[in-house]
Order: structure tokens, then sequence, then C-alpha cells
């Protein structure tokens, strides 16, 4: 049997035993519905869909070759292959299209918009640099390919309403917010500069203000995705003033690569796990309409810590569950 908790909120969860199910290695839940879809290490190239709540099993699919990921929402379900990605109906869960030779994904890189008007999936379009291929999975037709990063993807994630699509990649340095399905850069925000990291997880708040950022080391960064206010020009009165006045007017005459450093946005706030090393996943919530962050390690732990809406600055551990 395997054993299958899904977290609502904190608290609530459920013990589930399904037939013929063992070492599960993906699982999805559609929403807070009964409908779950679950790929075995001992039968990675076989999909089930499973009602847990009834511990039964609605219908299973075989593909090609090793199910990498699986994405869903109220319409679509995906699955993402290497080197293609396979588009279902949910209600029936027919095959309505394939998108063949993709680059090779070994990861399984890719997201789903949960939003019924925007429903988009994004997938690196090049294996070489940060391209991102942007499909309409309504209409069954390519939106766009956002030339993301010059390193390949690393990390991909669309906020709730599907008109924001956040990436990040390899070096793991910058991230950057675009416009779906245009294209256009809204947001570039600076992680670090002092060493490149892996990105292992992005997500934006329900209302689409902040943006988290964890990685494989002890921080995590969250962006606040807002656009600064024009100020009135005022003549600066200190040395410190006098050379931030001087840099920015520079900008216009250095190399684009260090003018971008100047007009990178930083870390709204920061999280300090008590570990590094650890693949996670980090979520932010509203708990009792307080924003929160979640970060779900791979040791089995669940942190929860507070977030300033006003302050931001270093987040506080408010709880940790196993």
């Amino acid at each position: 049997c395997v054993v299958l908790a899904v977290c609502l909120g904190l608290l609530s969860c459920w013990k589930v035993n399904l037939p013929d199910t063992e070492d599960v290695c993906i699982v999805e839940r559609l929403f807070s519905s009964s409908l779950v879809a679950i790929v075995s290490l001992k039968a990675p190239r076989k999909l089930k869909v499973c009602h847990f709540k009834k511990g039964t099993e609605i219908c299973n699919y075989s593909y090609s070759n090793t199910i990498l990921a699986v994405k869903l929402n109220r319409q679509r379900l995906i699955v993402c292959l290497e080197e293609s990605l396979y588009i279902h109906n949910i209600r029936d869960m027919k095959v309505l299209h394939t998108i063949r030779e993709t680059p090779p994904n070994p990861s399984g890189l890719c997201a789903l918009s949960i939003s019924n008007d925007n429903c988009y999936l994004a997938y690196p379009g090049s294996a070489t640099i940060g391209e991102v291929q942007v499909f309409d999975t309504v209409n069954l037709r390519a939106a766009n390919m956002i030339p993301a990063h010059d390193s390949p993807l690393a990390a991909v994630v669309f906020d709730a309403s599907g008109t924001k699509l956040a990436t990040a990649s390899e070096k793991g340095t910058v991230i950057r917010v675009f416009s779906i399905p245009e294209g256009q850069k809204l947001f570039e925000f600076r992680r670090g500069v002092k060493r490149c990291v892996s990105i292992c997880s992005l997500a934006f708040s329900m209302e689409g203000l902040y943006l988290s950022a964890s990685s494989n080391t002890e921080t995590v960064h969250i962006f606040k995705l807002e656009t600064q206010k024009e100020k009135p020009t005022e003549e600066p009165t200190t040395w410190g003033g006098y050379l931030g006045k001087v840099l920015m007017a520079s900008t216009t005459y250095l190399p684009s690569q260090v003018t971008e450093m100047f007009t990178q946005g930083r870390a709204f706030a920061t999280v300090r796990l008590p570990f590094s090393g650890h693949k996670n996943i980090c979520a932010l919530a509203l708990i009792q309409k307080i924003p929160r962050l979640l970060v779900a390690a791979a040791d089995g732990y669940l942190y929860l810590y507070n977030l300033d809406p006003q302050e931001g600055g270093e987040c506080t551990l408010m709880k940790q569950h196993r």
C-alpha cells in the first residue's frame, strides 16, 4: 500500500490506501477534489488517476517513456516526458494534443496555469539557452516563445491568474517575471551575486503581489511585485546621496550587464532555513488572513514562517512539523 498525505491549510490530512500502488514518485491532486494522479517507481511509464477517498482507480494510461512530471487544472491534465508533452481533457481523460520532439527536458520542467480563462502551459524551448515556450492548452496552439535567460531554465511558474510567468535559469542569480501571453518583461530581481545556485522552487502568492524563490542554499528570497513610483527629483544632501545619484546617472554609459545590476530589484523579505543542500518546495499562503511562507523539505519537515507585509525583512519561524 501507499500512504499519501494531502494537507489542506496546515492541519487536515488523510491517510490513503490505494490498491496495487507502491513506491510513489509523482502525485498531483486536483485542487481540493478527491482526484489524484499517481506515478510509481515500479511502473514509471504508467499514470494512474484515482479517487483517493474511495481508494479506487478511475483510469490509467501508459506512455512511451518515463513520466517526469504531471500537472493538472480544472480543464487539462499534462503528462511530461523527456521529449514530449501529452495534453488530456480532464473531463474524460482523452488525449487532445501531443507536443512532440521538444528539446531534451530530463528534469521534466513545465508549468500549467490554474486559471480557466488563461489556461497556458510553459516548458523549455531550448536545452542550451533559457527560452520558454508558452502553449495555449484550450485552443491547442503555440502562444509565444520568450527569450527569458542566457542559460538553460531551472524553474518556471504561473501566477494564479495565468497572466504572469516567473522564470529562473540554472545560474540562479536572476529571476524574471513576464506578462502572458505577450511575453513582456515586467520585473527583474537579483537573488545574489556571490555565487550561482540551483533554484528549487518559485511560487507566487495567490493575489500575485509576492514571489518566493528557494534554492539549495539556506536562504529563501521573497520579492514584492510592485512598480516603483516616480519620486520628485531632490538634490542629495549627503555624500551617500551624491554617490547614489552619480551611480544611477552613469548607468547610461555602462555595459548592459552592469546596468542591469543597478536596476534589478532586491528581496523584500528573506528566510534563513535550518538546512542547506536539501531539495525543497516553497509556497506563499494566507493563513487566517495573514501571509505566511511554507517550506517543505526533502527530509520530511514542513516549516511555517511569518511574512510582514509592510516591513518585510527577516521572517521568523513560527512552527515546524514532520
